[in-house]
């Protein structure tokens, strides 16, 4: 758990499942998890520190804890991974379950699944085989249904990259659109080596907030833990 210095018993939580948007070395679990942003990356990139990244801004802004940031770098929401390799032990779909408990979870991923060119194939909400989740459309549906089913009391938000083509990022907001789960496209994010810079990181936070800002869901989020906060002290 990855714990800010703030104080207050109502403190909102907040996890995420990504992938190397979200990950710097030390900061996901399970540790086993592979990483991107590192502070001797070797990559052209000038993320260099933790307290550079999206998800530690927007706890600071938010005053949010992260509870968990289950981020895997190259990771596909399907199980169809670079040079056709199975990644079902790396995949949105194969990491679900293990996101803790938040009061809000920001899923961000389908960047890998977009630059792989995994099959779209069809929408499909019930009854997924083996198969069917190797295709992006299938396990996207098979994630967003049991991230709703699994955790009803979290607000859930996915986040979809800037810049992808279209045919995955009209699945991913119609998908999100099917299950009632709130969708947010990133626009104009800065990047260096494919991968947001400090500028860019900076930007997503900022979006997301704003996009937390002007939602009801949020409102009700925050406004059911101040009631309990008061209710128990």
């Amino acid at each position: 758990m990855i714990v800010l210095p703030l104080n207050s018993w109502c403190q909102l939580s907040m996890s995420v499942l990504g992938d190397s948007y979200s990950a710097f070395e030390g900061f996901v679990e399970p540790d086993s998890n592979a990483i991107w942003y590192a502070p001797d990356m070797q990559y052209n990139n000038n993320v260099r520190q933790a307290e550079a990244m999206w998800w530690w801004l927007l706890a600071d802004t938010l005053q949010l804890s992260v509870q968990r940031n289950n981020s895997f770098s190259g990771s596909t929401i399907c199980n169809t991974g670079y040079f056709h390799r199975d990644y079902s032990d790396r995949s949105f779909v194969a990491r679900m379950n293990n996101i803790g408990t938040p009061d809000l979870l920001i899923v961000f991923g389908g960047t890998n699944d977009c630059w792989i060119g995994v099959p779209l194939g069809e929408y499909t909400y019930s009854d997924w085989s083996k198969d069917q989740l190797l295709m992006f459309r299938p396990a996207l549906c098979r994630l967003l249904d049991q991230l709703r089913r699994q955790y009803p009391q979290t607000m859930t938000l996915f986040v979809c990259n800037s810049d992808l083509k279209e045919p995955y990022t009209t699945s991913m907001k119609d998908a999100c659109h099917h299950y009632g789960i709130d969708f947010l496209q990133l626009t104009d994010i800065d990047k260096q080596s494919g991968h947001p810079s400090v500028l860019g990181m900076k930007q997503i936070s900022r979006q997301i907030a704003d996009f937390l800002a002007s939602s009801l869901r949020w409102t009700v989020c925050q406004t059911h833990r101040h009631k309990m906060w008061k209710f128990f002290r």
